[in-house]
């Protein structure tokens, strides 16, 4: 028979392993789950929809997500994480049920980090970003693919 306590002491223990898990992969994004709803939030603040393409244990990925993407999620501007290898599900842009590792392989993204960015009809209005780049150089890099996206609406 579980006592309070035992409840307590195992509530506390998942708490802290998924607090753990967090920090270990960076994981500070939101994960994809209805890109058409996703879409209409980011078209609502004339932006585009950033999605960022991750891959489990990518210290270039956490280094993105930590250093740029994160503050940029926390300022309003609407970014989602899909994750290769990823059987979880999502909506594409046509409101078909699929998986973050098939829509990854749809849009024919094999490198990790890859930022893409969406606009009007889930049609990509900017240039992609794949891969690392320099860290004085991605601000200024994601600047301008978010001012390119935000001039095709």
């Amino acid at each position: 028979m579980w006592r309070r306590r035992d409840c307590l002491a195992l509530a506390g223990l998942a708490l802290n392993l998924g607090t753990a898990w967090a920090q270990r992969t960076g994981a500070t994004l939101p994960a994809a789950q209805s890109l058409p709803d996703e879409l209409a939030r980011a078209l609502q603040n004339n932006q585009p929809l950033v999605v960022m393409v991750s891959l489990d244990g990518c210290i270039f990925c956490r280094q993105a997500r930590q250093s740029h993407l994160s503050p940029l999620q926390k300022a309003g501007t609407v970014i989602v994480q899909v994750d290769m290898r990823s059987s979880q599900a999502v909506l594409d842009f046509n409101g078909k049920l699929t998986t973050h590792d098939q829509l990854i392989r749809g849009w024919r993204v094999s490198v990790a980090p890859t930022l893409l960015f969406f606009g009007v009809g889930g049609t990509e209005v900017a240039e992609r970003m794949e891969g690392a780049y320099l860290p004085d150089f991605y601000g200024p890099y994601l600047d301008q693919r978010l001012a390119t996206g935000r001039k095709s609406f």
